[in-house]
């Protein structure tokens, strides 16, 4: 059967485990998989049929087949095509089918992880005063190469300049410990090759006594992150002033050397997921769907800019044509005071927006607000994250999960989530506000965390609780709103933290729909 199917692809090997059992190594990305990358999933019998459109045959880590449908995302061991025999084909004795879970996936990815992972151990010495120069040095150098970036106090004090300047115009505060040391380091790029990076971590701090058996590692992580996603630094900021979720900040070139950073932080973001460690602060929602290369939609512009998304609704929903407006398809946009301006395609500055080229229109500037001025900052941040994770290997999460992934799950108050709410055409006596209530205190840690995000956009709580809940015009407490039909499902308003909950007419059927709602949230629409 070997011989029939040809040699390896290039960089593939065939491996045979002391039991016995073959499994395939790629030394391309150095990862291992017991299928053999000949068949990508699908039997080598000529005889079966082919399976319809959308379907994938894979295998579980015994060897036992089963089938992924691309069209629900969901898997199944039940053979879909006519005529199949039922039940699963192998060992397990588990329901026909089932859901892909978020714990399923999970435990999917810890597997790549632990099957993935190198002997022995790296040993990363650092101290508390220069966090993140130590952590640079040592995860992100490189030997074989050196490039030196002595940097004169002049040009360092002109940088700083620019940063304060630009930080003061919108609104933050810089304290002077808060600026990185770049005047004193020869720099060494990507000392360690990333495969090293999974090899379990022990991490020391300098003057301090103590073994790493998990918890300093923990700790570095925690505070590592809270380092270099600090918008101080001018390489990340908030999505605005109202949301505290982070984005890639195209002024980030006032630093000669962020590509370099940001390679560097996606590194590290990698190494969080893969030794399963949290970071202190999220992104916001369309990073983690750019980093999962999904598509981004007008709707994704509302948590990150509410005024440009209300004007391209405006433009979506009237007619330009009657309106007189002169747009064109090309656009304007300031940074640290440089007016620069981008064609949405060639010609652009040419061709005027109308009603009938306007759905066009709204799509290239759609990318276009999701990308300008940050394409070579993500570019090098993904490169150095699929150095140590992947990418393929997040394929099957979608960006509420990976969000759970690296930032974890606060233990959710239940009590002060409801002290801190508010009502609409109910009251706190209403039976359908009292089974809301009901169905989360009987929900576990996880599912909460599910809530929390479906209605507020973030699994996070701020520090003061939910009394600190921020909407898209300032501080917004969680609302319930009386809205619709029983046989409607809840719809959320994640800019507002408004959940509409219809007059449902049990407690089964509010479970029920809740429920659907929460995993299905892409499905009908959240806003």
């Amino acid at each position: 059967a070997e011989d029939a199917l040809g040699a390896l692809p290039a960089g593939w090997e065939r491996r045979v485990q002391p039991d016995g059992r073959v499994y395939y190594v790629n030394h391309k990305n150095r990862t291992t998989q017991w299928e053999d990358p000949r068949t990508q999933g699908q039997e080598v019998s000529a005889l079966e049929e082919a399976l319809p459109p959308g379907w994938e045959i894979r295998f579980t880590e015994d060897g036992t087949r089963y089938f992924v449908d691309h069209n629900t995302r969901t898997t199944t061991f039940q053979d879909p095509r006519p005529g199949a025999p039922k039940g699963p084909q192998g060992a397990y004795g588990v329901p026909r089918a089932y859901e892909r879970s978020f714990r399923w996936k999970l435990s999917q990815f810890r597997y790549l992880c632990q099957s993935n992972a190198l002997p022995s151990h790296i040993k990363i010495t650092l101290s508390r005063q220069t966090l993140f120069e130590d952590s640079y040095h040592q995860v992100s150098t490189n030997c074989f190469v050196s490039v030196t970036f002595c940097l004169h106090n002049m040009f360092l004090s002109h940088k700083l300049t620019m940063l304060i300047k630009y930080k003061f115009q919108i609104g933050y505060r810089l304290s002077g410990k808060s600026v990185i040391n770049f005047n004193m380091y020869e720099f060494q790029i990507m000392r360690l090759p990333a495969y090293e990076l999974r090899r379990r971590l022990y991490i020391i701090f300098r003057g301090e006594e103590g073994l790493d058996y998990g918890g300093v590692s923990r700790e570095w992580f925690f505070l590592l992150s809270h380092e270099v996603l600090n918008p101080m630094y001018c390489l990340f900021e908030y999505a605005n002033k109202n949301n505290y979720s982070l984005q890639i900040n195209p002024a980030s070139y006032v630093n000669p050397d962020h590509l370099l950073y940001f390679k560097f932080i996606g590194r590290f973001i990698a190494m969080a997921l893969y030794h399963g460690r949290f970071i202190y602060s999220g992104f916001t929602m369309p990073f983690y769907k750019r980093m999962l290369n999904k598509k981004l939609t007008m709707k994704d512009i509302e948590s990150i800019d509410p005024e440009f998304y209300n004007s391209l609704v405006w433009i979506r929903d009237n007619n330009i044509d009657e309106c007189g407006l002169e747009m064109w398809h090309s656009v304007d946009f300031e940074v640290l005071g440089q007016v620069i301006h981008h064609e949405l395609k060639p010609g652009g500055d040419k061709e005027r927006v109308t009603e009938e080229n306007k759905e066009h229109y709204l799509q290239l500037v759609t990318q276009w607000r999701m990308s300008r001025g940050i394409e070579e900052q993500t570019s090098a941040f993904l490169d150095g994250f699929n150095e140590v994770v992947p990418l393929e290997w997040l394929k099957y999460f979608d960006e509420r999960e990976l969000e759970l992934m690296l930032c974890g799950m606060q233990e959710v108050d239940v009590d002060d989530w409801q002290r801190n709410t508010i009502y609409r055409h109910y009251t706190r006596t209403s039976k359908q506000v009292a089974w809301f209530w009901q169905f989360v205190r009987q929900m576990d840690n996880e599912k909460r965390a599910r809530l929390l995000q479906f209605v507020t956009g973030t699994c996070r709580v701020p520090v003061g609780g939910f009394a600190e809940l921020m909407g898209s015009n300032g501080p917004q407490r969680f609302c319930i709103e009386k809205v619709g039909k029983d046989t409607w499902l809840p719809r959320s308003h994640t800019c507002f933290n408004r959940l509409d909950l219809p007059p449902y007419k049990s407690y089964e059927q509010l479970c029920e729909k809740l429920n659907f709602a929460i995993e299905e949230t892409e499905g009908f629409g959240q806003e």
